[in-house]
């Protein structure tokens, strides 16, 4: 299939903010205005803050929050307005790996029943062909045939992260959305799990969304990345590209404060003060004005759309120099 596997086209996420009488007084925005796409089999990286609409972005694509407006185009397909039925059907292909493994595991369900559920669900597999399966994946995240008799809570976190990793392989997806996938895990099981994250995108032939707050990590792992500020993407580029020369001011201090061996560079370079302003009462213009040193007056007037530059990066700031791309 050619064209990109994902396609995200102004997309929005607004939740309500209620008073106590439960009367809408305003609106939340998650995401606001989301324009990107991926290439089959590529890894792209999304960073920022929390609170920036990383966690947002994937639960939206994946069809757990809906969308307020734009589109979502898996492989071609309009999927963000289906109805329930029709959205399983499409997003089979389309997993969402959760943050906490643990909590997305039924404790009650020992793991032979937790990896067998999709295949119930979502295709006509006999009990031995799904037996099978389980078996087959299982076997392809690293984790012994003997686990299939125990319960989440028996196992380590690690473990929980393979677990639940296997689950979402069971119906054979195209795209996988991970969410802080080495969140809580040492150093030594972070590195085993990245690899194995690899491994399977080469057996599987898998796309990877990798969503994460660890920029060694990302740049590690991603082979684009896209920052995100307040529900929008205010760079996206090549991963060697933005951390050779980061040009938002928003990504220059964020990886400004990524820790160096012997050196002593986020007290020297690290300038971001002050906590975000709330996704409810945005600031006019540009954003992430209230914190930039640069900020002038046509940052507080005009809010900066992305433009691309000569490397193919897009970024979203007035005082860049951009460059149209013939």
């Amino acid at each position: 299939m050619t064209g990109p596997i994902l396609e995200l086209r102004d997309l929005h996420c607004h939740f309500p903010v209620r008073n106590v009488w439960g009367r809408r007084t305003g609106w939340l925005r998650a995401l606001d205005g989301v324009s990107l796409s991926m290439a089959r089999g590529e890894i792209l990286g999304v960073v920022g803050e929390s609170g920036c609409g990383k966690s947002t972005l994937g639960k939206t694509i994946a069809g757990i929050n809906p969308p307020s407006s734009g589109e979502v185009l898996f492989e071609g397909n309009a999927i963000g307005a289906l109805s329930p039925s029709a959205g399983r059907v499409v997003r089979r292909n389309l997993q969402y790996c959760y943050q906490d493994p643990g909590a997305s595991l039924d404790p009650r369900w020992k793991i032979a029943t937790s990896l067998a559920e999709p295949l119930i669900v979502h295709t006509a597999m006999s009990r031995g062909e799904r037996a099978a399966r389980v078996q087959e994946v299982l076997h392809a995240v690293g984790l012994p045939e003997r686990h299939l008799d125990l319960y989440p809570h028996e196992i380590s976190g690690g473990q929980q992260r393979r677990v639940g990793l296997a689950r979402i392989l069971m119906l054979r997806p195209s795209l996988v959305i991970l969410d802080e996938p080495t969140s809580g895990l040492d150093v030594s099981v972070q590195a085993t799990v990245l690899n194995l994250f690899l491994e399977l995108r080469a057996q599987f032939d898998l796309t990877y969304m990798f969503i994460s707050h660890d920029l060694s990590v990302v740049r590690l792992f991603s082979q684009r990345i896209a920052v995100m500020y307040l529900g929008r993407v205010v760079e996206i580029g090549a991963t060697a590209d933005v951390f050779a020369a980061p040009k938002h001011p928003y990504t220059q201090s964020l990886l400004a404060a990524v820790p160096v061996i012997g050196g002593r560079r986020v007290t020297q370079d690290f300038w971001l003060e002050g906590e975000p302003p709330s996704p409810g009462q945005l600031p006019g213009g540009c954003r992430f004005r209230p914190r930039c040193p640069r900020a002038d007056a046509r940052c507080a007037a005009e809010d900066p759309t992305p433009r691309p530059l000569p490397d193919g990066r897009l970024v979203a700031c007035h005082h860049v120099e951009h460059e149209e791309v013939a």
